[in-house]
């Protein structure tokens, strides 16, 4: 396969001697990202899709994709993919075929998800799968759609190469036709990493943390922690999505459904993710990175060398724009990330202690807040908003709600998706603590208060204190933040005063937001749960009482 992608140009041999395994794919400069504004949802009553996807009918779409398809792969190789998505033998996992045209999407989805015989065995056994199919088409933007049909769990894919259009198993399957299957059989298909945090006792505690794209995910599943963090560990399950079912204990226990890593390259580095550098020395995909003399990949954020080419191929100049394009991926196995848990593999998979809401935010959201319950909980990922990434087509920087980090990923209406979240309280006995952090909140100068990266170790400590009860935290009307003596500073840069610059709650500020999420909210209607209303208008009150 490798081969016959070298021979017609799909792949660029990287060097060998400092990149064993490694190549190159340049994708068509029109095809760099997920493009939301042709994804569909498709069912037969468009509220149940929800303001929050497109929709078309599934007779339209079929149809429309149909005509797209007439003769699409003549006189070219079709490929079929069994896969699995989880570990083989887990109760919690579920199959999928991807018939494709492009070889490209079979050497990233051997990486991504467990593909061949093993998955094949298993779709047996179970006697169903998600089907997908995918043509790369023309490449032509005008001619390319993503369409879902929940109902039918089948995905159509037309038009596009990359990743998240084309590697059916990822975002169409694990997360928007999963979601849909979850709602029905009572789980959660999530956008989030799964990291266990291993204590100097041995006692680990898994987080699962939803982030949209590009902010700081794979980071934070990644995470080294400081110096004085000495005898903690960290353990990678996931860095991407993650799928949550309650267990006989009362329990959230999770899986990583996927078998690799799709991560974007810049701002991948020494400094920010040392263990994402170790693993991208051999048997690695490069996209759309930069290149340097000596044939290795580079991408900006890397190291201090200065490459000869750009994504595109072509010669570049110091100082002449990004040379690696700014959402750039690698695909790698998971078993080579130095952090890597073999628990990614359990069958059960590993129970949830704290579940981690986040967004990237100049203001107002503070360091890190925890749920007055899990109801409140919930409306915390539901009002969360971010600053939108180069990961998808659009303006770069915009603040938008991303609820859960599910905007472009939910399979159907968001209010019944809130509903179904809010369920587990009746359903549940020991659900995991709910908490929100914010990396990103900047001065008044425009610099970032809090230095992130490994020292995010000091939050996460925090949040495991209080689910095992062993520190208090400041009632706020918008959640519980930590005392300030509570969070680890030795050897940090910040201080007492940036502490509290990152802690403050902003009353009037907090109001204003409280009224953008209520406007939000109402665009869902009648369906919006009762529950989620009665607990923004508990913050709304708590807020006028401390105005």
């Amino acid at each position: 396969m490798i081969d016959v992608m070298l021979a017609s140009g799909d792949l660029i041999k990287l060097n060998q001697e400092t990149h064993p395994g490694c190549y190159l794919h340049r994708s068509d400069p029109d095809d760099v990202a997920r493009v939301e504004h042709v994804t569909f949802i498709c069912t037969t009553e468009r509220d149940d899709a929800g303001p929050n996807n497109n929709w078309m009918a599934p007779d339209e779409a079929k149809s429309r994709m149909h005509e797209l398809y007439e003769g699409c792969m003549k006189g070219r190789t079709l490929y079929v993919i069994p896969y699995c998505m989880g570990p083989i033998d887990s109760p919690l996992s579920r199959c999928g075929v991807e018939i494709t045209d492009s070889p490209y999407v079979v050497a990233n989805m051997r990486m991504m998800t467990r593909m061949g015989s093993a998955a094949l065995a298993r779709i047996e056994r179970d006697g169903g799968f998600v089907r997908g199919l995918h043509s790369v088409g023309e490449l032509d933007p005008k001619r390319r759609f993503i369409m879902h049909f929940p109902a039918d769990r089948l995905i159509q894919s037309f038009g596009s190469g990359y990743g998240g259009n084309a590697l059916l198993g990822k975002k169409c399957h694990a997360l928007r036709i999963a979601s849909t299957q979850a709602r029905s059989e009572g789980w959660l298909a999530e956008h989030m990493l799964i990291v266990g945090i291993e204590n100097p006792q041995g006692e680990i505690h898994y987080i699962a943390a939803a982030f949209p794209s590009a902010c700081g995910k794979t980071n934070l599943a990644m995470l080294i922690p400081p110096s004085e963090y000495e005898g903690w560990k960290i353990w990678t399950v996931g860095d991407d999505i993650c799928w949550m079912q309650p267990g006989d204990d009362g329990r959230l226990w999770a899986i990583n459904p996927e078998a690799g890593f799709f991560g974007v390259a810049p701002g991948t580095g020494e400094s920010t993710n040392p263990n994402a550098l170790a693993m991208l020395n051999q048997d690695a995909i490069f996209t759309n990175v930069a290149v340097t003399a000596d044939n290795q990949p580079w991408w900006e954020g890397k190291d201090e060398e200065v490459p000869v080419t750009d994504w595109r191929g072509n010669s570049y100049t110091s100082g002449a724009g990004s040379a690696a394009h700014p959402n750039s991926r690698f695909t790698v196995p998971i078993r080579q990330c130095p952090s890597y848990s073999e628990q990614a593999e359990a069958p059960r998979g590993v129970p949830i202690s704290a579940i981690v809401f986040g967004g990237r935010r100049e203001r107002l959201v503070p360091l890190v807040m925890e749920s007055k319950s899990w109801q409140h909980g919930v409306l915390l990922g539901a009002s969360m908003a971010s600053e939108t990434t180069a990961a998808a087509t659009g303006q770069v920087g915009v603040v938008r709600r991303d609820p859960m980090a599910m905007k472009p990923f939910c399979g159907y209406n968001f209010a019944d998706y809130w509903s179904h979240w809010l369920s587990f309280a009746d359903r549940v006995s020991n659900l995991p603590p709910i908490f929100h952090v914010n990396w990103f909140r900047k001065d008044r100068a425009g610099n970032f208060i809090w230095p992130g990266f490994g020292d995010n170790m000091r939050v996460l400590e925090w949040m495991i204190n209080r689910c095992s009860g062993q520190v208090q935290a400041r009632e706020t009307a918008i959640g519980s933040v930590p005392h300030i003596s509570d969070i680890n500073i030795n050897g940090l840069d910040a201080g007492i005063s940036e502490l509290e610059a990152l802690l403050e709650v902003d009353t009037a500020a907090w109001s204003e937001e409280i009224e953008q999420i209520r406007e939000y909210l109402q665009q869902y209607g009648d369906r919006l749960p009762e529950r989620l209303l009665q607990e923004l208008n508990k913050v709304t009150a708590q807020l006028a009482r401390v105005a």
